[in-house]
């Protein structure tokens, strides 16, 4: 149980990682991206948001029976 809380606490640092990198890296592009996101209406929104949600699940059991 303790590994699972380091996975996911890892999983979430990383995340803010990679977020801040990308506003320190590219501000322009980003506050674009989020302006382009404000303007779609919320169910195509919604339906990205869950697209990706299954692309991560599918990645992470992809890595688990890989690795």
């Amino acid at each position: 149980m303790q590994d699972f809380f380091l996975y996911i606490s890892t999983a979430f640092a990383l995340i803010f990682v990679i977020e801040g990198l990308l506003y320190a890296c590219f501000p322009e592009t980003m506050r674009r991206i989020l302006a382009t996101a404000l303007m779609l209406p919320k169910g195509k929104l919604r339906h990205i948001g869950f697209s990706m949600f299954l692309f991560g699940v599918f990645l992470v059991l992809l890595m688990d029976r890989v690795l």
